[in-house]
């Protein structure tokens, strides 16, 4: 859990996580996402593999759809390593 300044969560649940400017701000936004659908959906295995399982895809598909071209833009840019 990120512990951010009070401030700064009261600044971010006022916009609707439309200002996050860190790192530690984004990581926060993202664990009271988790936090909300824990609380609707109650404790079991099920909700935690639920919200296990968002994560990881979300976290496959930004690495699919952005990273990996990203990474074969700057390979033609600067050459290969391997």
């Amino acid at each position: 859990m990120p512990y951010i300044k009070v401030e700064d969560r009261e600044r971010l649940y006022d916009a609707d996580f439309c200002n996050i400017e860190t790192a530690g701000e984004l990581n926060f936004a993202i664990t009271i996402l988790c936090k909300e659908y824990l609380f609707n959906k109650g404790e079991c295995y099920q909700t935690y593999n639920d919200i296990i399982g968002a994560l990881e895809g979300c976290k496959m598909e930004m690495y699919r759809r952005k990273v990996a071209p990203y990474e074969d833009t700057k390979i033609k840019e600067n050459s290969d390593v391997w």
